[in-house]
């Protein structure tokens, strides 16, 4: 029997469940459809198109070349691929955002309609988003602590599956390059020397955290300035690996004090499919719905500052450039420079949700909603709207000697570590003679941190105010009592 096996965000041969069950039956016809257009309102951006071509790349080579590659409306395409081999099932792995589950809920139908067998299997997440459910009335969570606990009651996750061996069918196939997935202007450089991605570069980046990053996970995870995250989060997103993979890996080498910081984050992701697939409106509307209201700016030079790292603020401006280069950034810094843009600058959230979603590499839509509400203090167990980072004690904190803001800010490489943070209190003098012109050489800080945090409260005490207005009863927005 031949199967269709339809890849998605499941890049990889181990661990892949919509693979292993066709390979049971028989003959296989490995699927790839380029239609960007049938994303909703988030199709590929620029970073992820990039990573995209590097990807299937890989994957076309390690399935010996049988890779067929589709343009076009994807019902179209594998109806097509189906009458061409003779298939008489299709398989594919689910995924959770909005727009795919309705385009895969048409294309089950369609298909199974016409006699072609559907099978669907999970492949990205530790556990399905139905399968996780309060006690009390069975809704979804909104509280993460509540959410890991029940996850963790719910047992093991189930071991990763080797890849298995099968034989393949081709089909007409297009050439990658003609998806058009790479710059026609070569900004990648910073990328390409950043990452290797595909299986087996997601295998021995997972290799390198096991070697030494795992025992001092929980202290350095919030420090940029060491080598102490996973950076899997890119090969997690296009499934070069699984979430069961990283999990036993981790958990079967490391006792549990070592293991459980990175475990939980690994269920931090799974939160986020959660929330995503439970309330999916939430990509452009707050989840706490009193946000709606808030009196966000429009200020297209203070956005346009923020996008390039010319903020003023060095470790706000190190993670845009460090993005810029690299398609990635630091979590801690992901989220610094998150509450900058929707605190200082008071910029709606969705201007910097959109940005990542066209530099990251990882750009993974529930995540990036989850992380954006979160910082904008509008969704689920978000930070309280008036918990405003000082990005100078920020990167004291996080950056103490200033490596990280040095690494991509060359600009301020000479400064003292008294002032690596705050260029624009250095002395005059000492300013002048190590090069430094503020406004020249580095930007003067676009906006006043205290001024900036008063008007942000400020903008937060009317809203309060105009809710309590509108409905005559006391109200509790985040982070309150």
């Amino acid at each position: 029997m031949r199967t269709v096996v339809w890849f998605r965000q499941d890049l990889r041969l181990t661990d892949n469940p919509a693979l292993s069950a066709a390979a049971e039956w028989g003959t296989i016809v490995p699927v790839y459809v380029w239609a960007p257009e049938e994303e909703g309102a988030f199709p590929a951006g620029a970073a992820t198109k990039w990573w995209l071509h590097q990807s299937l790349t890989a994957l076309q080579k390690s399935i010996g070349g049988a890779l067929v590659l589709r343009q076009g409306r994807t019902l179209d395409c594998l109806r097509a691929v189906v009458k061409e081999t003779g298939a008489t099932r299709v398989h594919w792995n689910r995924r959770y955002e909005p727009a795919a589950i309705e385009r895969d809920i048409t294309i089950k139908t369609a298909l199974r309609q016409s006699g072609v067998e559907v099978h669907t299997f999970n492949s990205a997440l530790l556990w399905e988003p139905w399968r996780v459910k309060k006690r009390s009335g069975g809704g979804p969570f909104q509280v993460f602590t509540a959410f890991y606990r029940n996850c963790l009651a719910l047992g093991m996750p189930p071991e990763p599956a080797r890849a298995p061996d099968f034989k393949t069918l081709g089909a007409p196939s297009v050439e990658l390059s003609s998806l058009r997935l790479e710059p026609t202007i070569d900004w990648a450089a910073g990328m390409r020397s950043a990452w290797q991605p595909g299986e087996t570069g997601a295998v021995a980046q997972l290799k390198r955290m096991l070697a030494g990053h795992v025992e001092m996970y929980g202290e350095n995870r919030d420090r940029p300035d060491r080598v102490g995250t996973s950076r899997l989060s890119p090969h997690l997103h296009f499934g070069e690996i699984s979430p069961r993979q990283v999990w036993h890996a981790i958990q079967s080498r490391y006792p549990k004090e070592y293991a459980e910081p990175f475990l939980r984050q690994l269920i931090w992701r799974d939160f986020a499919h959660h929330l995503l697939y439970h309330f999916p409106q939430t990509t452009t509307e707050p989840l706490r719905p009193e946000f709606t209201h808030f009196p966000w700016r429009n200020d297209a030079k203070m956005l346009r500052a923020w996008q390039r790292g010319r903020t003023g603020y060095p470790i706000v401006d190190a993670g845009m450039r460090e993005l810029w280069s690299t398609g990635w950034m630091h979590n801690r810094v992901r989220m610094i420079v998150a509450s900058f843009l929707v605190k200082h600058l008071r910029l709606h959230w969705e201007e910097g949700a959109y940005w990542f979603w066209d530099t990251l590499v990882d750009a993974d839509l529930a995540n990036n909603t989850l992380g954006w509400q979160w910082s904008a203090g509008c969704g689920a167990d978000a930070a309280p709207y008036f918990r405003i980072f000082n990005p100078v004690l920020q990167g004291v904190k996080f950056d103490p000697d200033g490596a990280y803001v040095r690494r991509w800010l060359p600009e301020l490489a000479n400064l003292p570590n008294r002032w690596i943070h705050q260029p624009w209190n250095m002395p005059p003098p000492e300013r002048q003679r190590i090069g430094l012109h503020l406004g020249q050489t580095y930007p003067k800080p676009i906006v006043n941190h205290a001024t900036a945090r008063q008007e942000a409260l400020s903008a937060f005490h009317l809203l309060k105010m105009s809710r309590y207005a509108a409905t005559k009863l006391p109200i509790r927005l985040p982070g309150e009592g």
